[in-house]
C-alpha cells in the first residue's frame, strides 16, 4: 500500500520544495496543506501561532488522542542544486527536510482518514510553522494545540542525511541539548589611548573573561555530562587610538543535562561579574532561556523499534548511541505529553545524495516518504489500533 504512493508523495515534496517559505511566514504552504486536507475531508484549524495549522481525524470508537507533528518553514539558503524542482525562490530553501515531513504528515493523514473506521480514538495532525527560528511548537502549545481532545502521545520524525535511505534511528531518552543564548556587557571607561592609566579598557576586561568562562566547561562542569559555551559575537571600541568604553558579546550555552544547564549560568554569570569587578569594570550577563531538550519516553521508542522490525526489518533499525548538541523544538511538546522522535534515513550515495542538513545541495532519497508514511501509521495504530 505504501509503495503505491511515493509518486504522489514526491508530487507533494516537490511542490512543497519548490515553494519555500521562512518561519512564521509559511503562507502559501498553509494554504496548500488546507488544500489537501479539504480534498481528503479532514477538518482542521487554520492559523495557529500565526501559520500553524491542525488536522482531527476522530475514529468511530472512543480512546485516546495521538498527535503527529511536522514543521514546515525553510532555512535562508540559497540552492545550488539543479533537480528540476529546486526552490524557485531566491535565498531560500528546504534545507533541512521539512518539505519531506509535510509530504510524510499529509500521506499518513491519507492512510489514517481511510482507516479511521477501526481507529480507537483521534489523530491530530499538528503543521508546526518556524522551527528553525523562533521555535514554533511553543507558541502552539500555548494555543492548546494538545488539548480539545486532549493529546495523549506524540510522535516526531526528522530526515537524517547521515542514515542511508531504508533505515530509522531511535534513541532511548535524551536525545538533543537544552539551549540558552546568552548577552554579556562589559563596561568601562574611555580615554586616549596614548593614557590609558586615565581610562578602564572594557576590551582587555573582555579578554580575560572569554579565557575564563572556558574554565566553566572544564571545571565545573562533570566531564560525564557534556555541555558547550562558545561566544559567537563579540563588538566594542570606535577607534584605534582610544581605550574602548563598552564590549558586547554574544553566544550559546548547550547542555543534555538540567543540572550541567543551571551550573553553567550560574558560573558564567559569576565568572563575568567577578572579572570585571577586579579589573575595575563593570560586567553584566544576560540569558536568555532558549529550547529544552528532547527526553524520549522509552515505551514508545519501543513502539517505533517494534514498527520498524515488522516494516523494514531489524537490520535497518540504527540505535543511536549519543545524544546530540543540536537543539529542536519539538522538546516543547514532549514537556507536555509523552511521546518520541526519531530519524529516517534519506542518503544514498549511488544517487550523489550525500550532502548534510543546511547544505545549498542538500536532497533526499524520496523512497523514505512511503518508509516515513508507513511508519508514522502504525506509530498511531500500535496506540489506537
Amino acid at each position: 500500500m505504501y509503495e503505491s504512493m511515493q509518486d504522489w508523495l514526491a508530487l507533494v515534496r516537490r511542490d512543497f520544495h519548490q515553494y519555500p517559505e521562512l518561519g512564521m511566514n509559511e503562507k502559501r504552504t498553509a494554504m496548500r496543506i488546507a488544500e489537501y486536507l479539504k480534498e481528503m475531508n479532514i477538518e482542521y484549524i487554520e492559523g495557529i501561532a500565526n501559520t500553524g495549522i491542525v488536522g482531527i481525524i476522530r475514529g468511530c470508537q472512543e480512546g485516546r488522542t495521538v498527535a503527529l507533528r511536522a514543521d514546515m518553514d525553510a532555512l535562508p539558503i540559497q540552492e545550488a542544486s539543479n533537480a528540476q524542482y529546486r526552490s524557485k525562490i531566491d535565498g531560500k530553501m528546504h534545507a533541512c527536510g521539512h518539505d519531506a515531513h509535510i509530504a510524510i504528515q499529509l500521506g499518513a493523514a491519507k492512510v489514517l482518514n481511510e482507516i479511521r473506521a477501526s481507529l480507537k480514538g483521534n489523530i491530530k495532525l499538528i503543521f508546526q510553522p518556524s522551527e528553525e527560528t523562533i521555535g514554533g511548537a511553543q507558541p502552539m502549545v500555548e494555543a492548546g494545540v494538545l488539548e480539545n481532545p486532549h493529546v495523549d502521545v506524540i510522535f516526531g520524525l526528522h530526515v537524517d542525511s547521515e542514515l542511508d535511505v531504508g533505515s530509522i534511528g531511535i534513541k532511548h531518552g535524551t536525545i538533543s541539548a537544552t539551549s540558552d543564548s546568552f548577552s554579556i556587557i562589559i563596561e568601562g571607561t574611555s580615554a586616549h589611548g596614548a593614557y590609558p592609566h586615565l581610562g578602564i579598557d572594557a576590551v582587555i576586561a573582555s579578554a580575560h573573561i572569554i579565557t575564563a568562562l572556558q574554565t566553566v566547561i572544564s571545571r565545573n562542569t562533570d566531564p560525564l555530562n557534556p555541555a558547550v559555551l562558545s561566544i559567537g559575537k563579540i563588538q566594542g571600541g570606535t577607534a584605534e587610538n582610544i581605550i574602548c568604553d563598552c564590549v558586547e558579546m554574544h553566544g550559546t550555552i548547550r547542555a543534555l543535562h538540567p543540572k550541567a544547564r543551571e551550573v553553567v549560568l550560574k558560573n558564567a554569570a559569576s565568572i563575568v561579574e567577578e572579572t570585571a569587578r577586579a579589573l575595575g569594570s563593570r560586567g553584566k550577563f544576560i540569558s536568555h532561556k532558549g529550547y529544552p531538550a528532547i527526553i524520549n519516553d522509552d515505551i514508545y521508542v519501543d513502539i517505533i523499534k517494534a514498527n520498524g522490525k515488522k516494516l523494514i526489518g531489524e537490520e535497518w533499525i540504527i540505535n543511536i548511541e549519543e545524544a546530540s548538541l543540536g537543539v529542536e523544538d519539538f522538546s516543547f511538546f514532549l514537556e507536555k505529553t509523552p511521546g518520541a522522535y526519531y530519524f529516517l534515513g534519506c542518503r544514498n550515495e549511488s544517487k550523489g545524495i550525500t550532502y548534510n542538513l543546511h547544505q545549498n545541495l542538500f536532497d533526499i532519497d524520496e523512497s523514505c516518504l512511503p518508509i516515513g508514511v508507513a511508519m508514522q501509521v502504525e506509530n498511531v495504530r500500535s496506540i489506537l489500533g
